[in-house]
């Protein structure tokens, strides 16, 4: 009897365990797109949902409140070489965020969204952002891809090989999340971020 309570405990707790990381996986939105008609003028080079935790954001590495986008996260067709022959480098990005659901207090949040290629030059990598936000809802923007910090940083012609987000406040640069003492305002979180990227010339076309 006492040993069947022991094990009921047991799976009751491993459960629970699986139960709470399976809720955590992100979901990838990319699968879907890949299946739409393939053009020359853009593409999605990641759609993610996920929700993210101050553990998540004190315990990613190697750096803190960063959300990685790699291995099948990131769109696998994205182009080698983004100024040919097909110019993405000097066109726009497409950034679309949901904010699924964010705690009370309103405290001004974005998400900046960095392109870590290849291979870099200078600072090495170049990052853009998200619009500023202070409730749920879903918030869109176009930036020019010349117009964002560090972006000659990245030599375009070798690609990009992940995409790294990082929770912040509205100070700036060094404005982490993880290290607020008002924490609570910012999670947990639940977003979902998509980037498409729209040749030179192009205007972006909602899929």
């Amino acid at each position: 009897m006492i040993m069947k309570s022991y094990l009921t405990a047991l799976f009751i707790v491993f459960s629970t365990i699986i139960f709470a990381q399976s809720v955590q996986q992100p979901i990838n939105h990319l699968s879907d797109k890949l299946k739409a008609k393939k053009t020359d003028k853009q593409f999605v080079l990641f759609d993610v949902e996920y929700i993210y935790t101050k553990a998540d954001a004190d315990n990613s590495v190697p750096s803190k409140s960063h959300f990685y986008v790699t291995g099948n996260l990131i769109n696998p067709d994205r182009p080698k070489d983004w100024t040919s022959p097909v110019d993405y480098r000097n066109g726009k990005v497409h950034i679309r965020i949901e904010v699924l659901d964010k705690p009370q207090g309103d405290a001004p949040t974005k998400w900046t969204l960095c392109y870590i290629p290849n291979k870099g030059q200078g600072n090495g990598y170049g990052c853009t952002t998200t619009e500023l936000y202070t409730k749920e809802g879903v918030y869109e923007s176009d930036v020019d891809m010349k117009s964002f910090w560090e972006n000659e940083s990245i030599v375009w012609t070798e690609g990009i090989k992940q995409m790294d987000l990082v929770i912040k406040d509205d100070s700036g640069g060094q404005g982490h999340a993880h290290k607020r003492a008002d924490h609570e305002k910012f999670f947990p979180t639940k977003v979902r971020i998509t980037m498409t990227q729209v040749a030179a010339g192009e205007k972006y076309n909602e899929q």
